[in-house]
C-alpha cells in the first residue's frame, strides 16, 4: 500500500517549530496538567488492551453503545485509521473539504468519491450522498463539526445521510472530535442505528491533545475487527492518557463549559478582526476552526501562508492541504494573548500588502 504525504502535517513539520505564533492550531488551548492526578500507579500496558472496562462503559453509554462496542485508541487519528482499515475495501464516499487523513487513508485503500459541501454556506446535501453511493460502497465518511470550515451539520441532515446509508447497507463513519464544543450537541452517529460509527477523543474539545487518547464506538463486529487491527499498531491506549482522560470525562460538564466560553469569546475577537479587514470567512458555528478567503494579490493559500510566516512568524494552514487553494484555515481556540498577538501581526501583514 502506498499513501500520499499528509499535506497539512508536512506543512506544520516545515514551519511550526520555528514560528512564534501557531494561528493554525485546531484545538482548544491546552489545560494545565496540574488540574489532574497524573500518577496512574505504574506504567505498564493498559489491560484489557481495549481499555479500562468501566471507562469504556461510560463512553459507550454516551454513544448509546455497550462496553464491547467501544474501543480506546491513541487519539481520534488512530480511531479513524482502525475504522478505515476495517471498513474500506472497494469504494468510499468522503465529504470534503475535510481533515486530510480521511481522504489520504481512504484513497490508499480503495476508490474514493468526494462529495463537496456547498461552498456558499458549507452545507451538506444528503441527496448528494445518496447519489454517490454505489452497490460496492463500503462507507460514507463525514467530519461533524467540519474541519476546516467550523460548520456544523444539524441532526436532521445527519439522520438523512444515515438513512441513505442504512438503506444501502453502508456504514456511516463520523469523526466527532469537535462535537462536544456545541452547547447543544446533536446525538452521536453511533447512536443512530446498526450502521452508525463515531470516533472522538479528548484532544480538541477538552484541550488535552497531549494525552493522545480517543475512542471508536459502533457495531460490535466493526469494533472487534478494529481491535484486531489495533493489535498490530499500538496494542493498547496510553496508560497516563487513559488515566487523565477518565478524570476529564467525569468532569466534562465543568471543562466543556469553560472551553465553550473561551471559544465563544475568541470567535467574537476573530469576527471583529475579519470585519475590520473585510475578509470573507466560513462563519463557523461550532469548533475552533474557520476558513478564510485568500486576499487579492496572492496566487493561493500556500503563497499567502508562506509569505505570512516568512514576514511575521505566524502560521496559518494553506487551503491546498484541504484541496481548496483559494482559502486558508485559521484556529481561534488558542490562549487569548496568543490570538491577539497573531491577529496583530496578521493585520500588519495585510496592511503592508493592501
Amino acid at each position: 500500500m502506498r499513501i500520499a504525504p499528509f499535506a497539512l502535517e508536512r506543512w506544520f513539520a516545515e514551519v511550526e517549530a520555528d514560528a512564534d505564533v501557531m494561528l493554525a492550531e485546531s484545538g482548544v488551548r491546552p489545560l494545565a496538567a496540574g488540574r489532574f492526578d497524573t500518577d496512574p500507579g505504574d506504567l505498564g500496558y493498559v489491560t484489557p488492551t481495549a481499555g479500562e472496562p468501566e471507562f469504556r462503559e461510560a463512553v459507550g453509554d454516551h454513544h448509546s453503545r455497550s462496553t464491547e462496542e467501544t474501543l480506546f485508541t491513541c487519539g481520534t487519528q488512530e480511531a479513524n485509521l482502525l475504522a478505515l482499515l476495517t471498513l474500506v475495501e472497494t469504494h468510499a464516499v468522503v465529504v470534503t473539504p475535510t481533515y486530510g487523513s480521511l481522504t489520504g487513508l481512504s484513497e490508499a485503500l480503495a476508490e474514493v468519491t468526494r462529495v463537496p459541501l456547498d461552498p456558499s454556506d458549507w452545507t451538506l446535501d444528503p441527496e448528494a450522498i445518496a447519489a454517490a453511493i454505489r452497490p460496492e460502497t463500503d462507507v460514507v465518511i463525514v467530519v461533524n463539526p467540519n474541519n476546516p470550515t467550523g460548520r456544523r451539520h444539524d441532526e436532521a441532515t445527519m439522520r438523512a445521510v444515515y438513512d441513505h446509508c442504512a438503506d444501502a447497507g453502508v456504514y456511516l463513519l463520523c469523526d466527532e472530535v469537535y462535537r462536544l464544543l456545541d452547547p447543544e450537541p446533536i446525538d452521536p452517529v453511533a447512536s443512530f442505528g446498526r450502521y452508525g460509527i463515531s470516533t472522538g477523543g479528548v484532544s480538541k474539545a477538552f484541550g488535552l491533545a497531549g494525552l493522545r487518547f480517543g475512542w471508536l464506538c459502533g457495531p460490535r463486529a466493526v469494533v472487534a475487527a478494529a481491535e484486531n487491527w489495533k493489535d498490530y499498531t499500538t496494542i493498547s491506549p496510553p496508560k497516563i492518557g487513559q488515566y487523565v482522560a477518565e478524570q476529564a470525562f467525569e468532569r466534562r460538564g465543568t471543562i466543556l463549559a469553560e472551553n465553550r466560553e473561551h471559544v465563544a469569546t475568541n470567535r467574537a475577537v476573530l469576527e471583529a478582526f475579519l470585519d475590520e479587514y473585510d475578509l470573507g470567512w466560513s462563519d463557523p458555528d461550532c469548533g475552533v476552526n474557520a476558513f478564510l478567503e485568500v486576499p487579492d494579490g496572492f496566487a493561493g493559500g500556500e503563497s499567502f501562508c508562506r509569505s505570512l510566516v516568512a514576514e511575521t512568524s505566524v502560521v496559518l494552514a494553506p487551503g491546498e492541504a484541504f484541496d481548496r487553494p483559494d482559502w486558508v484555515r485559521i484556529g481561534f481556540g488558542l490562549p487569548r494573548a496568543e490570538l491577539d498577538e497573531g491577529l496583530s501581526r496578521l493585520g500588519a501583514f495585510l496592511d503592508r500588502h493592501d
